[in-house]
């Protein structure tokens, strides 16, 4: 049965989508399954940065309401075989997702796929309540501002009560995931630090994604930054971010920052 992952925060425009798309693809280039569900009906924008956009046909919506089977609305990605889109409807409202329609789509995934990658809209209404209520795992998009990070606070509250694992006193696993991080501004106080986001929230990091315009191109070119461009930074730091995710022990850095972060962290207690 496959892992189903939901990337998820409480303010807009933190890289939700990107970072669903970026983890997509960089999971399924280690050779396992991956599926990426759009979960912000009404505003989808996962298609656009899979470059798939003139691919849909049918949508999750759809397949909720019976007009489609599972197979007729999945779009495989034409770069990775094992890689594909199940998109959100652009012209429905949010009030088309049901709860029993959303579980009936996550079962019939997880039979087929390892990973099931759900890109949750922003806040904490029903579309986002209903991405997250069958995860296994989480994963955190803030930027190092203090309003993502108050938001994504309220967010991980709800993790802790609105899904099933909470409802069957289970522990939801969830981990930080830090985009658009600067060190120098951090340096300068323009941004908040690494271990002042950490302190915050209290979560484990899962990876730091540097501030790039490498992001911004491939998302302008409709594919994930994992695929545009492996070797630039914020790539390397998402094909990190999923191994991690994978289970693999990936030593953290801070981009822009000689030092391994966990060599900061001991060096100060040290101190």
């Amino acid at each position: 049965m496959g892992k189903v992952i939901v990337v998820t925060s409480g303010k807009g425009g933190v890289g939700k989508t990107t970072s669903t798309a970026a983890l997509g693809a960089a999971l399924a280039q280690r050779n396992e399954k991956v599926v990426v569900v759009d979960f912000d009906v009404g505003l989808r924008n996962l298609d656009l940065v899979m470059g798939a956009e003139r691919r849909v046909v049918y949508d999750l919506v759809n397949v909720i309401q019976g007009d489609a089977k599972l197979p007729q609305a999945l779009i495989r990605d034409k770069r990775l075989e094992t890689l594909f889109l199940l998109p959100a409807s652009q012209t429905r409202d949010k009030d088309n997702l049901t709860a029993e329609g959303v579980e009936q789509v996550i079962t019939e995934l997880k039979k087929y796929f390892d990973w099931i990658i759900c890109d949750s809209p922003a806040g904490i209404e029903r579309g986002a309540t209903l991405a997250m209520r069958h995860a296994d795992m989480a994963v955190v998009v803030t930027n190092p501002e203090v309003s993502s990070v108050r938001d994504s606070d309220r967010i991980i509250g709800l993790l802790d009560s609105k899904t099933l694992k909470a409802e069957r006193g289970e522990r939801m696993e969830k981990y930080l995931l830090l985009t658009r991080y600067d060190a120098n501004r951090a340096q300068r106080g323009d941004m908040l630090k690494v271990d002042d986001v950490l302190e915050i929230l209290s979560i484990p990091l899962v990876g730091i994604i540097p501030e790039s315009m490498d992001v911004l191109r491939a998302s302008n070119i409709g594919a994930p930054v994992t695929l545009a461009d492996a070797r630039s930074a914020p790539a390397l730091a998402y094909f990190d971010a999923a191994r991690r995710l994978a289970g693999e022990n990936v030593p953290m850095t801070i981009p822009g920052e000689k030092r391994g972060f966990l060599d900061k962290i001991f060096a100060r207690r040290a101190a």
